[in-house]
């Protein structure tokens, strides 16, 4: 069943033996804080996730699992809604800590992040959420063949031309992106070594 309530995972049993929790549902948004400021993110479609969470030693936890949001983004060029589907495979490492008023990830000392709670009733929202954002592309394009919009009146010029097309060049941005798939995700790639092509180099 679809639901707009915070993702949690029940983990008190798990503090007091050792064993496992588990938690699944449907998401059809995320609420989360961002830099102190709540924020929320809508997926196109329903978003399952499955987690389940094994006691390790001591505070210290495994959680794994799956999550397949689809975000909703807007084109880079013509800002058309695009479906951007995702399938996330998560796997952290987790620390009970009772002073822990909120759930927060930091940084181990071998680099690997730990999601901290105190809560055992753990909200995990937040970890969702930034999980996504860290694999979202940062620039999507409906099609790979968009025309973009008209840079003086904003017209779609994949509706056609307007009166200004022909007085300003549709700059061609295609080298830039590459497209992922035939549903709509296509992630923004910026070719680094362009700058090199054609450069002549003195023989040695």
């Amino acid at each position: 069943m679809t639901s707009s309530l915070p993702p949690r995972i029940h983990l008190g049993k798990l503090l007091r033996q050792d064993g496992d929790a588990d938690a699944s549902g449907e998401l059809s948004e995320l609420r989360y804080e961002q830099s102190g400021q709540p924020q929320t993110m809508p997926f196109a479609e329903p978003a399952p996730y499955r987690i389940s969470v094994n006691s390790l030693q001591g505070n210290e936890f495994w959680l794994q699992g799956t999550f397949k949001p689809t975000l909703e983004m807007d084109c880079a060029r013509c800002l058309r809604p695009v479906a951007v589907p995702l399938s996330l495979k998560l796997g952290t490492l987790m620390r009970y800590d009772p002073a822990a008023q909120t759930p927060y990830l930091e940084e181990a000392d071998t680099g690997e992040e730990i999601l901290v709670f105190g809560d055992p009733d753990l909200d995990l929202s937040n970890y969702l959420a930034e999980t996504t954002l860290l694999d979202a592309p940062l620039s999507v394009l409906h099609d790979a063949a968009c025309q973009g919009l008209c840079q003086v009146c904003g017209h779609d010029l994949n509706d056609g031309p307007c009166e200004h097309s022909a007085a300003v060049p549709v700059e061609d941005n295609s080298e830039r992106f590459l497209e992922a798939s035939h549903e709509g995700k296509q992630h923004a790639r910026q070719n680094p070594f362009g700058a090199l092509r054609g450069l002549e180099l003195p023989d040695e």
